[in-house]
């Protein structure tokens, strides 16, 4: 009598397949980032060597607009499409603009340098031969192209390194990345801290490390979908964000998670319900949000501080860290805010828009609050010389 065939079951073969699964989209994304790291560092090599020839030859503007002409005419009739004179012009501004990224500042020599060393290793540098591209070097540029021709529009070199340390961080896609920029991210978080504290968004981008790293000034909504003109009420755009999860997590920040709706407690016999919770699993620690249409009032708070002395006396385990509170409203009145609440309190009064904030508007109020900074600063340290 034949003996069956051995066969594996579905079941059998279910943790082979995962595996297998795993390995093949690990690999396919390396293959991705190499391929993106190669088109980023060769864009960035054709800039150079743009800029090197313009320096050898006249200085002449004419001289510079001729010369893309004629390259983006030659390289397409070879290559095809990639070198129009749009592209090379963003070439040539992303190697100006990210020369910091070589180890020495650009000279007219044609043979490139070795992309990624720093400057303190220049007695390492190694020369390639003329026509020769430098091999991928690790966390020189971070991006895809696509990427970076997004961040060549942002203006201020320090707005710049925060987004693009962001999107690294966060594996922000391209259009993740369009929606903080628009948004103005980085203006919203710089007005919720001190003059380092911006200095540090800049060279580091948002580190998790207290209750204010995680605020913004103001929220945007702008996913929801509500008009601002039609009436809607709080169940509503409670509904609206559990609809937009996802979208309303990104513009929370790092390390949220949503737990519950209308989370239920009792004390009593009287029952209340805290809109929405989430925890951050960055800061350990439990954040409630309550939702406000009009302007805020003092019961708000006083409300607020309720449900965050329950969370933390009865809900958070002794290793995590004391509840976060934020009251996302139409209007704050930071008097109220300040006169209802003690100055340690763990419970934050944020405004919220539902349209794309102007970004010339957060710039300015960036700019005048720095400077007003820079004056309590120095006032600070005359008096401490008296």
């Amino acid at each position: 009598m034949k003996k069956k065939p051995v066969t594996a079951t579905t079941h059998e073969l279910a943790p082979l397949i995962t595996e297998l699964r795993g390995l093949i989209h690990s690999a396919r994304h390396a293959v991705a980032t190499t391929v993106n790291t190669l088109q980023v560092m060769t864009n960035f090599e054709i800039g150079r060597r743009i800029v090197v020839h313009e320096q050898k030859g006249a200085e002449r503007a004419e001289y510079g607009k001729e010369l893309l002409k004629e390259l983006s005419l030659r390289l397409s009739e070879e290559f095809g499409k990639g070198f129009s004179l749009t592209n090379l012009k963003l070439m040539r501004q992303f190697c100006i603009e990210y020369r910091n990224r070589i180890a020495q500042p650009l000279s007219d020599q044609y043979s490139p340098l070795k992309i990624g060393q720093q400057a303190t290793d220049q007695s390492q540098i190694t020369q390639l031969p003329y026509g020769e591209l430098p091999p991928p070097q690790p966390r020189v540029f971070t991006l895809s192209w696509t990427h970076y021709v997004l961040l060549l529009t942002i203006k201020t070199p320090e707005e710049r390194s925060f987004y693009e340390i962001e999107a690294t961080n966060e594996g922000w896609s391209v259009p993740e990345l369009k929606r903080q920029v628009a948004s103005s991210l980085y203006e919203r978080l710089a007005l919720s801290r001190d003059k380092e504290g911006v200095r540090k968004l800049a060279s580091e981008g948002q580190i998790m490390v207290t209750a204010a790293d995680i605020l913004k000034e103001p929220y945007v909504l702008e996913f929801l979908g509500l008009d601002e003109k039609a009436g809607y009420s709080e169940s509503d755009m409670e509904s609206a964000i559990i609809d937009q999860l996802e979208k309303f997590l990104l513009e929370l920040g790092k390390g949220f998670l949503f737990e519950a709706r209308q989370k239920r407690f009792t004390f009593d016999e009287d029952h209340f319900f805290v809109d929405l919770v989430f925890y951050n699993r960055l800061l350990r620690c439990y954040v409630l949000i309550d939702l406000k249409l009009d302007k805020l009032n003092h019961q708000d708070l006083g409300q607020m501080q309720m449900y965050v002395n329950y969370f933390d006396r009865s809900v958070k385990t002794p290793d995590e860290n004391p509840t976060i509170g934020i009251l996302l409203c139409k209007r704050k009145k930071r008097a109220i805010v300040e006169l209802t609440l003690p100055a340690d309190a763990n419970i934050h009064a944020r405004e919220y828009n539902l349209y794309l904030p102007s970004k010339e508007v957060l710039q300015q109020k960036l700019t005048d609050w720095v400077r007003e900074q820079e004056v309590v600063y120095s006032v600070g340290k005359d008096a401490s010389l008296l």
